[in-house]
């Protein structure tokens, strides 16, 4: 059982936390690893709950989908009660350990909780909000590192967040409309609304405004101006950009960022690329 639970809290996923050390890396806060490291499992348990919640929502839809009719609850392997008890245990133990780093981060903690409920039960099924949710996500996720630390939330970084946290969003969309095909209303009543049309405008917009967002940032803010070698790590974002269109249009892998993460191995070095020049730009 403590295994099927875990599975369910989906650890594959837990990557997308590691935007709560944002903040510890655009401030050169690096001896604050421990703290933010903490942070990081605080967000893993609250996230993993709210995977459990959101398979017993949706664990019907989920066994008409072609990969998470394997999960744990919608395959019937996890009960539902032992699924909600895990999730009722490990979102408040979760929220409970955040105020003990911080009341701010504490709050920002409850309020992704919050959020992710909202969405699960509401907010997915309209369009575009669907979207904006999530991304939301990543954002709290961003500012919290920054909470935890102490260190203002510069408006660049959520800026940046919030974009790129959309184009994941839409690009995740746009593959599930072409997975699943005359199935996708079925598994996502947002689905619906959407036409790849729609969502390919949508996705250059979106990064469009990336792009742009993050070239001021690393030329003409005032981190860049203190540290204007963080203009080098601008050709690694753009990148990572593209190699993500080519995986989505050409290699239809655009429905699992984390396990493109975890797999592609050109992504991989051009993140570590990215990371290696922006700690190039704080030492320098």
């Amino acid at each position: 059982m403590p295994a099927l639970v875990l599975e369910a809290m989906r650890p594959r996923q837990w990557s997308k936390n590691l935007f709560v050390y944002a903040a510890m890396v655009f401030t050169d806060n690096w001896r604050s690893w421990p703290l933010v490291t903490l942070c990081f499992g605080i967000f893993c348990l609250v996230s993993g709950a709210v995977y459990l919640v959101n398979d017993i929502s949706d664990r019907e839809q989920d066994r008409v989908h072609p990969e998470k009719q394997s999960r744990p609850i919608a395959s019937g392997r996890l009960p539902v009660a032992a699924a909600a008890a895990a999730a009722g245990l490990l979102g408040i133990g979760g929220a409970v350990a955040s105020f003990g780093v911080s009341i701010l981060f504490g709050t920002g903690v409850v309020g992704y909780l919050l959020l992710q409920v909202a969405y699960t039960f509401a907010l997915k099924h309209m369009v575009l909000v669907d979207a904006f949710a999530i991304a939301a996500g990543f954002v709290i996720r961003a500012a919290a590192g920054g909470w935890a630390l102490h260190v203002p939330v510069s408006a660049w970084l959520l800026v940046c967040t919030l974009q790129l946290a959309l184009f994941l969003a839409f690009g995740k969309r746009r593959h599930e409309l072409v997975a699943l095909e005359a199935d996708a209303a079925d598994h996502r009543q947002a689905l619906s609304s959407y036409s790849l049309p729609l969502l390919d405008q949508i996705i250059a917009v979106t990064l469009g405004g990336l792009t742009v967002s993050y070239a001021v940032y690393c030329i003409n803010s005032p981190t860049a101006i203190r540290h204007p070698l963080l203009a080098l790590s601008l050709p690694f974002v753009m990148f990572g950009v593209f190699r993500y269109l080519y995986l989505i249009h050409i290699e239809h892998r655009g429905g699992t960022p984390e396990k493109i993460l975890a797999q592609d191995r050109t992504m991989q070095v051009d993140l570590g690329l990215w990371l290696a020049a922006v700690v190039a730009a704080f030492r320098w």
